[in-house]
């Protein structure tokens, strides 16, 4: 079983950055960045460019970390949540949530599971 974390910033740059040592911070392993894979000019997006980073997380850590997540939802989640295959995903809005401690300089970035 794995637990794949992603942020998804939509620009590269100094929120990527940020976003990274958050994920770092809550996985305790270094993120993989993601790149775009089409342009869309509307958001400022271009083909390849890093928009998002993302950890894959197996063992007792997953275990704590979907813990903390469904906590945060309140261990409730819709029937558009589940997929057929027996997988599940869900976004949280703010990490602070999630026990980490704010810090001004990094902001607050929300997160899918």
């Amino acid at each position: 079983e794995k637990l794949i974390v992603n942020i998804c910033v939509g620009e590269s740059g100094d929120r990527l950055t940020r976003a990274t040592k958050v994920l770092e911070q809550l996985c305790g392993q270094t993120p993989v960045l993601s790149r775009a894979k089409l342009t869309v000019r509307t958001f400022g997006i271009r083909r390849n460019e890093k928009i998002s980073c993302h950890c894959s997380v197996r063992g007792d850590k997953a275990s704590e970390l979907l813990e903390k997540g469904l906590k945060v939802k309140e261990y409730e989640l819709r029937g558009y949540n589940f997929a057929r295959d027996g997988s599940f995903g869900f976004g949280i809005s703010e990490h602070i949530d999630l026990g980490i401690k704010y810090d001004p300089s990094t902001g607050i970035y929300g997160m899918d599971f």
